[in-house]
């Protein structure tokens, strides 16, 4: 299973972990795995090319966890729209959680 972690502070999205396997199919072939990881990192690679911040990223070698940390001394408008990304991901695992509950649960911190 999925576990994803969002950390909060002040309202505001300041990480988040994804650790697990689905498991929902072969490997290559894991619709739940491509999904989540095809939302992550979208979302990642979103908010470094248009807010043009560096995150702080932590990736297992073998697959299976995520670690990303948003920087606290971003300016306003920065912080805004790096936390419309990221609430814009977070909407998108909760639609999967929705469909594949057995394969990926979302908890808040």
């Amino acid at each position: 299973m999925i576990q994803v972690t969002v950390s909060k502070e002040n309202n505001q999205i300041t990480a988040f972990e994804l650790s697990g396997h689905a498991e929902s199919g072969p490997y290559g072939y894991d619709l739940v795995c491509a999904g989540v990881s095809a939302v992550s990192f979208g979302s990642i690679n979103a908010v470094m090319a248009l807010c043009n911040i560096d995150l702080e990223i932590e990736q297992g070698k073998e697959g299976g966890y995520l670690r990303v940390q948003v920087p606290h001394s971003l300016n306003k408008e920065i912080m805004e729209k790096t936390q419309t990304l990221l609430e814009g991901m977070i909407i998108s695992l909760e639609t999967i959680e929705r469909e594949y509950s057995q394969f990926i649960k979302i908890h808040r911190k």
